[in-house]
C-alpha cells in the first residue's frame, strides 16, 4: 500500500503489524448499524474524559461566515489533560480579537456539545498543509509543543 512514513520507521512498523494495514482512523457503529468516521486516532482529543473528535469542531467552526479555514488539535492542559486548540484563518474583512474568540467559541457551544469548544483560538494568516493541500496537523501539534 505504501512503502512506509518518511523518516520515521517506528511509525512504519506500528502502522503495518501483521499482515493488517492500520488506518488510525475511527469511527462508532449506532443501533442502526451505520457507521459514523470520527476522524483519525491522533486527531481525537481526550479533554475532562471526553473524547473530542477534530473534525466535528473543525465542521462548526467552517459554519461560522468569518472562518476561511481552520485546524483543531488538542494541547495539554494540567487540569483537563487536553483542551480543543483552534487556528483559525479569518476571511477577508474579519479581524482577530478577543471579541471574534468569543463569537466563535459560542458558535462551536451552539452547533455542538458545550464541552467541545475551542478554549484556545489562534488567528494565522495561513495553515501548514502538504502539497496536496492537505492540513498538517502534526506541524501545528509540534509547534505548540515547542519541538
Amino acid at each position: 500500500m505504501f512503502a512506509g512514513y518518511y523518516k520515521h520507521p517506528e511509525m512504519t512498523e506500528a502502522a503495518l503489524a501483521g499482515n493488517v494495514y492500520h488506518t488510525l482512523g475511527l469511527a462508532w457503529k449506532d443501533e442502526w448499524g451505520y457507521y459514523w468516521y470520527v476522524g483519525q486516532a491522533d486527531d481525537v482529543i481526550k479533554s475532562s474524559g471526553y473524547r473530542i473528535g477534530s473534525f466535528e469542531v473543525e465542521s462548526a467552526l467552517l459554519d461560522h461566515p468569518a472562518v476561511l479555514e481552520c485546524a483543531i488539535t488538542g494541547v495539554p492542559d494540567p487540569l483537563r489533560g487536553q483542551i480543543v486548540k483552534a487556528t483559525v484563518v479569518l476571511k477577508p474583512g474579519y479581524q482577530a480579537s478577543d471579541a471574534m474568540v468569543k463569537e466563535l467559541q459560542d458558535h462551536v457551544k451552539h452547533l455542538t456539545a458545550p464541552y467541545k469548544y475551542p478554549r484556545k483560538v489562534e488567528f494565522v494568516a495561513e495553515l501548514p498543509k502538504t502539497i496536496s493541500g492537505k492540513v498538517r496537523r502534526f506541524e501545528i501539534r509540534n509547534r505548540d509543543s515547542g519541538k
